[in-house]
């Protein structure tokens, strides 16, 4: 199958590529920036700006599938001084531009990997996100995914190409970085940490886990036209999480048990809101119409995926 994919060479993006071409699909993989050690047998298009002016040209003439990685993604503490008109440049306009010609050049299906910040940042205890949920966007990067799916629906009907959009929780796998790579960092040096009484619940999704839904929803006749939420299909405890996580990089977690309201009236005070959020909140998400309509299961375990996680990080970091 001829495939265009988008952020080829992100922590998604890569993985991505790689299984589609050990599948023998026809990729050509969108860069933002030329990179060494590209896979030989892929075609590769350098595009730095996103832009809605942006003309994609005889790059999707012929191509089946647009696979749309690329995005400018959340940040911390963003310090554009209007970060949503900034977000909706390349997640809205850009996206659109790319899928308006994809359908114009007659690709079958748009593969649009969305957020669950379109769903909202968190949930209460045992009340997990579906996908059929009005969305509640809270920050400026949510809300330009929700209105790029906003405009991809009305696309799809008005052209008749297909959209497929998934919506991922926290992804990790090797290469993660951000805050899961700060947690491996503190369990590896054995320092104590004040998560030990923390009894969220949060849903995450491995990288593999991931790319195999996305695979999926590439020819699967059910994925057309739907919306799917993603993840592990287990759901931890900040916790747990850690527990789980020293366990697989042979460091077992110095946990104290802080109470979690403690913990988020401190971070209050420190400006760091959003970060307690993370860790002593809940975000979970029910993935059973991910299941039941493409006849998806997870096919890996979150301790092995945590295992693989760990084996690259020490592979990388503990040297």
């Amino acid at each position: 199958m001829r495939i265009v994919l988008t952020g080829a060479s992100g922590f998604v993006g890569r993985c991505l590529l790689n299984e589609l071409l050990e599948a023998e699909h026809q990729v050509t993989a969108v860069l933002r920036r030329q990179a060494d050690g590209v896979d030989p047998r892929t075609s590769v298009q350098v595009i730095d700006d996103f832009a809605r002016s942006l003309n994609w040209g005889a790059l999707l003439n012929g191509q089946e599938i647009v696979v749309h990685c690329a995005a400018r993604v959340h940040v911390m503490n963003d310090t554009s001084s209007d970060p949503l008109t900034e977000f909706r440049k390349v997640n809205v306009e850009g996206t659109l531009n790319l899928a308006r010609q994809a359908a114009a050049a007659g690709v079958r299906r748009f593969i649009f990997i969305s957020s669950i910040k379109v769903n909202g940042e968190g949930t209460a205890l045992a009340a997990p996100y579906r996908g059929d949920a009005q969305p509640a966007p809270a920050d400026p990067y949510g809300i330009s995914k929700m209105e790029a799916e906003q405009g991809l629906r009305a696309l799809a009907v008005e052209t008749g190409m297909a959209v497929v959009i998934i919506r991922p929780v926290l992804v990790y796998g090797p290469g993660v970085k951000a805050n899961f790579l700060s947690m491996m960092s503190w369990l590896h040096k054995g320092v104590p940490l004040p998560f030990g009484a923390i009894h969220n619940r949060r849903s995450l999704v491995a990288l593999d886990n991931l790319v195999d839904l996305i695979v999926t929803c590439i020819d699967h006749p059910a994925a057309a036209n739907q919306t799917f939420l993603v993840s592990d299909g287990e759901d931890l405890s900040t916790s747990e999480l850690l527990r789980r996580m020293g366990v697989a990089l042979g460091k077992p977690a110095r946990l104290l048990p802080v109470p979690s309201w403690m913990l988020e009236a401190g971070a209050a005070m420190l400006g760091k809101k959003a970060l307690s959020q993370r860790l002593c909140g809940s975000l979970q998400v029910d993935i059973s119409k991910t299941r039941e309509l493409l006849n998806w299961t997870p096919p890996v375990s979150v301790d092995e995926a945590l295992r693989k996680t760990a084996k690259h990080f020490l592979e990388q970091h503990a040297k």
